[in-house]
C-alpha cells in the first residue's frame, strides 16, 4: 500500500473520528477533474463527488456537487438563501481549506465550513469525493457523506 500523503492522513483522522469506515485510495494519476477521477476509478462521472469553495454572501461555503452537471451560481443562491454567490479564488480555497484545488475533501480544514450537499448525488448507491490530495479518493455512501459533513441537502444545478 502507497502511504498516505499528509492531507490525506488529516482527513482519515476526520473518518475514523466520525466513525465513518471507508478506505482512502491513492491513485497512480491526478483526479484533479471529475471525469479524471471517474475514468481512475471506474465510476460514472455523476458519481464523483465535487467539492468546490463558493463565496456565499461574503462567506466561504462548501458545496459538494455531483460531477455529472455544473453547480449554477443562482441554483447556488437559492438554495442556500444567500444574496450573491461566486466561486471562491484559489487562494481562498486553500486558505479555507488546507488543500489543493482538486483535492479538497469534504472534512480535514482547519476549521468547519458550512457545508451543502447536491441532492443528485443521492441517487448514487456509492460516490467518490476527493481525500485531501489530487491523487487520493475515498467511497462513500450519500448517508455517510451528510453524517461526516452535517451538510444541507441542496438542488445546485
Amino acid at each position: 500500500m502507497t502511504a498516505l500523503p499528509e492531507r490525506s492522513r488529516l482527513v482519515q483522522q476526520h473518518l475514523d473520528a466520525a466513525g465513518i469506515h471507508t478506505e482512502i485510495r491513492v491513485l497512480p494519476e491526478s483526479a484533479r477533474t471529475a471525469a479524471e477521477a471517474a475514468a481512475a476509478i471506474g465510476c460514472e462521472v455523476a458519481a464523483i463527488a465535487n467539492s468546490l469553495i463558493f463565496v456565499a454572501d461574503g462567506s466561504p461555503v462548501l458545496i459538494m456537487t455531483s460531477g455529472g452537471h455544473r453547480a449554477d451560481p443562482t441554483a447556488l443562491a437559492l438554495g442556500i438563501g444567500a444574496r450573491e454567490v461566486t466561486m471562491a479564488p484559489a487562494a481562498l480555497v486553500r486558505e479555507t481549506t488546507g488543500q489543493a484545488i482538486g483535492g479538497v475533501a469534504p472534512v480535514g480544514h482547519p476549521a468547519p465550513i458550512r457545508t451543502y450537499i447536491d441532492e443528485a448525488l443521492r441517487s448514487h448507491e456509492q460516490i467518490w469525493a476527493a481525500a485531501g490530495h489530487p491523487h487520493t479518493v475515498m467511497p462513500l455512501t450519500f448517508a455517510s457523506l451528510q453524517e461526516l459533513t452535517h451538510g444541507t441537502v441542496i438542488a445546485v444545478a
